[in-house]
């Protein structure tokens, strides 16, 4: 590209990408970022509706996440705790409820179920390290059965069961037959638990960045200047003496070690060389998540005036989980959710009938005032030609007891970060982080 040698080449400008490049160039490395997109952030974009700036991909910063709050600080941007006052609404089985804290009003045997699931996953997952899962005692067969199976074994009720697997596609974004207890475990660990992950106030969606996420990429970004290149996929990567040589379609790289900062799935499609069998399976047996992410604007935060929160989840609706992403001045109404696992392979690639569908599931929970939205627009990420699909790529079953220790170890001088890497707050812009900055240290080790 230009014949000069860099010390690394960091494939990937989402937060892990960056991350890494950052602690090199902190280390005094020359590092050169590359990425397919035409902007940095990976997974994290920039959008606009109804006149405000919003996030088309992730945007929420949970408690304990704490490199990313501190980041939020550095650059200069306040972050905002999720609208949260009044009721929520739940449907389930066609009834719809107004409720408040975490488990929603179902009938006895439902609310009994749930609650006993809940403690059982809490004494499940202190089985599993969340750094390591394959070393748990009880890994393959962990791995070997299905959430659908487990579910099954642990919840009576059809509510109790529709109940849970709302929140494990929300949280996973696949169907509970698709993903195995090991992976699934794993997931709580390394994030909490099962509550962390689906509440608002003390979790997993606790605040967001004013002015948006993609805010924070571009502020780690901005100092590598023309070591920086977009719209330039890499196709190739191979060792050649005591250098590797990074093929892109605008020629090629050269440096002395290499870090992919993607998740597995399309890190798979860059030729290697040296060939690594464990990576390659992984790559096929760790799809991504299947997600719409859709926001809808109105004049006015309507809801709020019938005392509820904007928070809302269903079984049936194309759109859920729902949450308030009005700005801090009520200015403009704003809704945010998600279409997720079969129901997003069901409505990608078709906008217009989506669009619909997803105006006619908020007039059924909020009523008229629902049907009449100023502004709309939707991401669909399986159609993204450069992630196929979010939130993280999630193992299928009986692949993390075999495969795990594939999702970091260094291939060659080829090392790897990712949030699907991460040892803690996997799945999340921390934990890409995070496994930004382990990438970074061990490629420092290696050279020293």
């Amino acid at each position: 590209m230009d014949g000069v040698e860099r010390d690394v080449v960091v494939v990937g400008a989402g937060f892990a990408g960056l991350a890494a490049a950052r602690r090199l160039r902190e280390a005094g490395k020359r590092v050169r970022v590359l990425d397919a997109r035409d902007r940095v952030g990976g997974r994290v974009m920039r959008g606009n509706l109804a006149g405000q700036t919003i996030d088309l991909g992730g945007q929420w910063v949970g408690m304990g996440h704490d490199r990313l709050s501190a980041l939020a600080v550095e650059a200069g941007c306040s972050l905002k705790p999720q609208y949260v006052q009044g009721d929520k609404l739940l449907s389930v089985g066609g009834r719809q409820k107004r409720y408040q804290g975490l488990i929603p009003p179902v009938s006895p045997g439902a609310l009994a179920g749930m609650g006993w699931v809940l403690w059982r996953l809490r004494q499940l997952q202190r089985g599993v390290p969340g750094h390591t899962p394959w070393e748990s005692t009880k890994a393959e067969a962990l791995d070997a059965c299905t959430v659908a199976r487990w579910r099954d074994r642990n919840l009576p009720t059809a509510d109790g069961r529709a109940l849970f697997d709302v929140a494990t596609r929300a949280v996973l974004c696949v169907e509970p037959d698709q993903v195995s207890m090991l992976a699934f475990l794993h997931y709580l660990a390394a994030n909490g638990d099962f509550e962390t992950l689906t509440s608002t106030v003390e979790g997993a969606q606790a605040a967001t960045v004013e002015g948006g996420m993609h805010a924070l990429a571009r502020y780690l970004a901005e100092p590598l200047g023309a070591e920086l290149r977009l719209d330039t996929p890499v196709t190739a990567i191979s060792q050649q003496g005591t250098r590797l040589v990074i093929q892109t379609t605008a020629g090629d790289v050269h440096a002395r070690r290499v870090i992919v900062a993607m998740a597995p799935a399309m890190a798979g499609r860059i030729a290697m060389t040296p060939f690594s069998a464990e990576r390659e399976q992984l790559a096929q047996r760790m799809p991504m998540g299947s997600v719409i992410k859709v926001q809808v604007a109105y004049a006015q935060p309507f809801w709020r005036a019938q005392g509820l929160s904007g928070e809302m989840v269903s079984d049936t609706a194309v759109f859920s989980p729902v949450f308030d992403n009005s700005p801090a001045d009520g200015s403009v109404g704003l809704l945010v959710g998600f279409i997720d696992g079969a129901e997003a392979l069901r409505w990608s690639g078709r906008p217009e009938e989506r669009r619909r569908a997803v105006i006619e599931s908020l007039v059924q929970s909020l009523g008229e005032a629902a049907a009449q939205p100023i502004d709309y627009v939707d991401q669909d990420w399986i159609a993204d030609p450069w992630s196929r699909g979010c939130y993280t790529g999630v193992p299928t079953p009986g692949t993390l007891s075999r495969l795990g220790p594939a999702l970091r170890a260094p291939c060659g001088a080829v090392h790897w970060a990712g949030t699907e890497t991460a040892e803690a707050w996997c799945g999340y812009i921390e934990g890409a982080l995070s496994s930004g900055e382990r990438a970074a240290d061990e490629v420092l080790e290696a050279l020293a």
